[in-house]
């Protein structure tokens, strides 16, 4: 028992740093899917319908359902929050933040981005014409919507680009705090993008949620590809480091 005990002890000295987040990437990563699982279920059976309806009841004006609560500056402050979200703002960040990661000799952060946006975007239209679920009829829209309902596009991609931008940035961070304030500015605008879906009634919060969902699976995916890659790499270069070494120290002195 003695034996057992110093070996569990052990073990946060065998692992890295990078081993730990990878661990804890991938409990994230199963968490958020499983969620996502449940709730599409959920939906499927018609289980969250009172839920949905509800939720959106409540944020329109009882006299007037055509109307969202609020003062007026607050509908079109949703439409700029909604706006954060979009297929262009998202790629046109992407794009800028792309560059600049192939500028400063950070290519693989760069093909990051990009494989995640563009394979998120297939993945999400892929499972909006799978569920295929209608748009929200019970009140008007206070956007044009072109797609299926569920997930949302909106909440999906945008947890892709900001979680994968807010962690990129946290990586380079020393100090914890900075850490913490990028991750969640990150977290609040990928909130605040979902929740201005619901607002303008073109999404079911159940849309949301599930977006929200598998949006951070997917970008947690792609940051475990990209640990994978750097403990790759950084494998290779300490055995490289060790034959020069031993080639070194076995080489004749003259």
């Amino acid at each position: 028992m003695t034996g057992r005990k110093a070996w569990l002890l052990a073990i946060p000295e065998r692992v890295t740093r990078m081993e730990r987040w990878t661990l804890v990437a991938i409990a994230l990563t199963a968490a958020s899917l499983f969620a996502f699982v449940n709730l599409a279920a959920e939906v499927t059976d018609g289980d969250t319908n009172a839920f949905d309806r509800a939720v959106l009841l409540a944020l329109r004006n009882p006299a007037d359902p055509s109307d969202p609560i609020g003062p007026r500056w607050l509908e079109e402050m949703m439409r700029d929050l909604t706006a954060l979200g979009g297929n262009l703002v998202l790629a046109l960040l992407s794009l800028s933040i792309t560059g600049f990661l192939v500028l400063t000799g950070k290519r693989r952060a760069a093909a990051m981005i990009a494989a995640s946006l563009i394979t998120g975007t297939l993945v999400a239209h892929a499972l909006k014409w799978g569920f295929d679920r209608p748009r929200p009829d019970l009140v008007p829209h206070g956007t044009a919507v072109y797609t299926q309902s569920f997930p949302s596009a909106h909440a999906m991609l945008s947890a892709i680009v900001y979680l994968t931008l807010g962690a990129l940035l946290a990586r380079v961070q020393a100090a914890w705090r900075v850490k913490i304030y990028l991750l969640t500015v990150a977290v609040l605008l990928t909130v605040i993008i979902g929740l201005s879906r619901v607002y303008l009634g073109v999404h079911w919060p159940t849309d949301v949620l599930a977006g929200w969902a598998v949006g951070a699976a997917w970008a947690l995916l792609c940051w475990l590809v990209l640990l994978s890659i750097q403990r790759a790499r950084r494998r290779a270069r300490q055995r490289a480091d060790t034959s020069v070494i031993a080639r070194r120290e076995a080489a004749p002195e003259h």
